[in-house]
């Protein structure tokens, strides 16, 4: 189980019912740190932060939709790993790095540090970034072509792995009676030589107890699921049904196998948003208000779907057809399933259903006994929760959900392993 925080170290709920004060959490690490030991005690593996580093200005060509309601604002996600850390034992932290911008010598050198820091629980989400005014950010014209991103990324894990692998696994020696720190011998230069990344090595700093920390990646592109069977220990993904979750985990397992690595060896999280209440007759007047809530937000919608595809949806009528983008250098597969939602793009907006591969209404005991039957159906790996960070949410999944799976055995009761990848494959 994880948690997928879709605006990342950002601004939530910050003027909404069950906020607390208005924009006391902006900025500050209380509500990320009551959320990681609150998931940590319901058992969770893993709670993934997103990150962009844009502020659109795509949508009616301002920055009103972006800033109106706080919702993509984003501060960088990294720092705030250690103060999670800190305050758990156990469950692994993911922070997102594009690789597109991020130099790898530099991401090798953080999420080892971190790795130290956190004592093997640190986590990378690998994205190639979408938005031309994301890659503006970073001094290029526009963003590089889609498949060719990933093309990028796959190099950019490989010299990044190479330079994680520059000292090796005993290098360290630490004897005090000969004062001997590490053994120069077995510290080499990585030396390593690409299209589009190159670098020397080795880092300067020891290796961590994962030695790769976590990689996480969510891609439903054929390039994306290409990259995340060759390289990540959890994908996450964004299917709908018990049939289409069976299908990519086959699809998964089918490209590691080509890839050379076991299927076991990356855990497959699909995405869920439980409407829970004490009753199935609450829980579905909570959905219909949440569905109206959406109705009455269509155009902050509007605004994210401009953001992703770096086109403004201002300029369509919704009761129109659901325009042609297959020219999108964005996220392709997001902007699929938004298209096969609806014939207009107002079904499409309001049928949308991304965030949820099966929809899970009731009671926690209802909802735990449906997730147990899909994924014995699907044959996947676990759930990755993707809901509004609130504490009313928090406390629903940790101290509501979470029981109902224990009892049934689907979580775990105690993490038996110090590292992240280890509590992550052993379940």
């Amino acid at each position: 189980m994880g948690w997928f925080l879709g605006t990342g170290f950002g601004v939530y709920n910050w003027n909404g019912q069950w906020s607390g004060n208005a924009g006391s959490d902006v900025g500050r690490p209380g509500l990320f740190v009551d959320m990681a030991v609150s998931l940590e005690r319901a058992g969770f593996d893993y709670m993934m932060l997103e990150d962009s580093s844009v502020l659109p200005n795509i949508y009616k060509g301002t920055f009103e939709s972006s800033v109106h309601d706080g919702g993509t604002i984003r501060f960088d996600p990294v720092p705030l790993v250690p103060l999670l850390a800190a305050a758990t034992r156990h469950i692994g932290i993911i922070a997102t790095v594009a690789t597109t911008f991020y130099p790898p010598f530099l991401a090798a050198r953080l999420f080892s540090t971190l790795d130290n820091i956190t004592e093997g629980r640190v986590g990378l989400n690998l994205v190639t970034a979408s938005p031309h005014q994301a890659a503006q950010n970073y001094g290029l014209d526009q963003h590089v072509e889609h498949d060719e991103r990933y093309l990028m990324a796959d190099e950019w894990v490989r010299c990044v792995k190479s330079l994680w692998d520059s000292w090796e696994p005993d290098a360290v020696v630490l004897d005090e009676h000969k004062g001997l720190f590490a053994d120069h011998t077995k510290i080499h230069t990585a030396d390593f030589e690409g299209r589009w990344f190159r670098s020397r090595g080795p880092l300067n700093t020891v290796p961590g107890p994962q030695r790769h920390p976590v990689i996480c990646q969510a891609g439903g592109s054929p390039a994306g699921r290409d990259f995340g069977a060759a390289h990540a220990d959890t994908i996450i993904a964004a299917v709908r049904g018990a049939a289409e979750m069976k299908a990519y985990r086959d699809d998964i397992s089918a490209r590691m196998i080509a890839a050379g690595r076991d299927p076991s060896e990356a855990k497959v999280l699909f995405l869920i948003a439980p409407v829970l209440a004490d009753t199935k007759e609450e829980a579905l007047a909570k959905q219909a208000r949440q569905q109206r809530a959406k109705e009455e937000n269509i155009e902050a919608i509007l605004a994210g779907m401009s953001y992703f595809t770096s086109t403004d949806f201002s300029r369509y009528d919704l009761d129109e057809p659901f325009p042609d983008l297959s020219g999108n250098n964005g996220h392709r597969s997001t902007m699929n399933d938004y298209q096969r939602s609806g014939t207009t793009l107002r079904e499409a907006i309001m049928n949308h259903t991304v965030q949820e591969s099966v929809e899970l209404v009731g009671t926690p005991d209802e909802v735990a006994g449906r997730m147990d039957e899909y994924m014995v159906e699907a044959g996947g790996d676990g759930y990755l929760v993707a809901m509004p960070v609130t504490r009313k949410n928090i406390t629903e999944i940790a101290d509501g959900l979470a029981p109902e799976l224990r009892k049934r055995g689907l979580i775990r009761s105690e993490y038996e392993h110090p590292t992240f990848r280890q509590n992550l494959l052993a379940y």
